[in-house]
């Protein structure tokens, strides 16, 4: 079966981990998700409160890492997801998170990203010239990195599916599980 990457990190949307990993498997996909190192990551929940300016973070679920970053071969993939939270904030950093990316987007395989995980795809170059949707407070981020921002719930663009949170987890994970069947279907 081809084999999808998570990548992600403590401090990640908790619904934008979970949600697409067991989606994935539920198509019968075989999942790994990768961090900086093999633990048990914290993640997050971002809330809305009425008459507060943005939203909230509570703790999440634990969930454990199954591979390191620096042991991830690329090669070994069909595709990727890079879920939103403040985990981008640090992943954009770390050498083998870049290699990693960027490995994806230079063999046009499929890539999913959603929320704030466009601050990590920004420094690599990779939006640029492309549509995406994220968080809006993310547009400059978009903009700067050469990208168009949209507004929308499933961005589709070339082997990039996009979406702004996870409110959008539906048309999110069906754009992206209609590309994975053209470009990494599952056998027999």
């Amino acid at each position: 079966m081809p084999r999808i990457l998570i990548t992600t990190g403590d401090a990640a949307e908790d619904l934008e981990v979970m949600y697409p990993y067991q989606r994935l498997l539920e198509e019968g996909y075989d999942v790994d998700i990768a961090a900086p190192t093999v633990k048990k990551l914290q993640f997050v929940v971002h809330d809305f409160v009425s008459d507060f300016d943005t939203y909230t973070e509570k703790p999440g679920h634990c969930w454990p890492a199954d591979i390191a970053l620096a042991q991830v071969n690329p090669a070994d993939y069909a595709a990727v997801v890079v879920p939103g939270g403040r985990a981008p904030e640090f992943l954009r950093l770390n050498a083998d998170f870049q290699r990693i990316i960027t490995a994806f987007f230079a063999a046009d395989k499929p890539v999913a990203h959603i929320c704030h995980a466009v601050v990590a795809l920004a420094p690599l170059g990779v939006l640029q010239g492309r549509r995406t949707a994220a968080w809006p407070a993310c547009e400059p981020d978009v903009r700067m990195a050469g990208g168009t921002f949209v507004d929308a719930e499933a961005v589709v663009d070339g082997n990039m599916v996009s979406a702004r949170a996870w409110n959008d987890h539906p048309a999110w994970m069906r754009a992206f599980v209609d590309l994975l069947r053209e470009k990494a279907p599952l056998k027999g």
